[in-house]
């Protein structure tokens, strides 16, 4: 096929596919500020960008991007578009039951909004194998875990919000939509509204113990640029090097994942 995005191809090239694999990847983003360097898009771009060249080492198929999902955090900043999680997860269900109508029957969700998709993401996996089409396979996946590398590759630098690793990552498979001159230098001091109460670096060790939410009215005053971390130091080597190390283990699940039953 010309290209793995389903998009680009005809319905028959998908039935073409269909006659040896059934595997889909859905890579999920959002719309969403990411301070003063980064684009609304960056999460969109990271789950792009790890679902293509996974898909084309693996030659699977990758629906179009959701470029929607759960930020109302961020929607005192201009641009931010959210998704209840209720319409996250119909969103989800009506995708997968679509493409399972004429034959696909394991389906990877590609997560490009660390951690905040999740809880929607999850339920929607769950409630569709459980309740809804119990023969199909279901997998969902973050850079939270599919980066192994994290720890080596920012060193000192927190990753949380519009950090280090993210940045990178859109600076070396999208360049130019980076503000460089734009990347802070400076934390948000997180301690001071949440004590130890929210995680400071979200590939970071260890959990609070109690889990903290708040609202765009709240992020707006402790980050009023929208930036949770510094991504100054940042570069296209590291994005490249974050970027090889998640691909890497998404095509080491791909293939397993074809063999597996359950």
């Amino acid at each position: 096929m010309k290209s793995v995005w389903m998009n680009e191809i005809t319905w028959e090239d998908v039935a073409e596919y269909l006659k040896n694999d059934n595997i889909a990847i859905i890579p999920v983003g959002s719309t969403e500020q990411h301070g003063p360097a980064g684009p609304l898009g960056v999460d969109s771009y990271a789950a792009i960008a790890i679902a293509e060249d996974a898909a084309k080492k693996s030659n699977v198929l990758v629906t179009p991007p959701l470029w929607f999902s759960d930020s109302p955090h961020h929607l005192e900043f201009p641009g931010t578009i959210s998704l209840r999680p209720a319409t996250l997860i119909s969103v989800i269900k009506d995708i997968v039951h679509s493409l399972e109508r004429n034959g696909f029957k394991k389906f990877i969700l590609i997560n490009g909004h660390k951690g905040t998709n999740l809880p929607a993401l999850t339920l929607a996996c769950r409630e569709i194998q459980q309740y809804e089409l119990p023969h199909v396979r279901m997998a969902l996946t973050d850079p939270l875990f599919l980066c192994t590398n994290a720890g080596q590759l920012k060193g000192t630098s927190t990753e949380h919000h519009a950090g280090v690793l993210e940045i990178s990552h859109v600076m070396y498979k999208f360049p130019g939509l980076v503000k460089e001159d734009k990347r802070p230098s400076e934390d948000v001091n997180l301690e001071d509204v949440f004590g130890d109460y929210m995680k400071k670096d979200l590939f970071g060790g260890g959990k609070p113990p109690v889990e903290i939410f708040w609202n765009s009215y709240q992020q707006k005053n402790f980050a009023p640029n929208g930036n949770f971390s510094a991504s100054d130091k940042g570069s296209k080597e590291m994005g490249k090097t974050y970027h090889d190390n998640m691909v890497g283990n998404l095509v080491d699940f791909i293939q397993w994942f074809r063999s597996f039953e359950g």
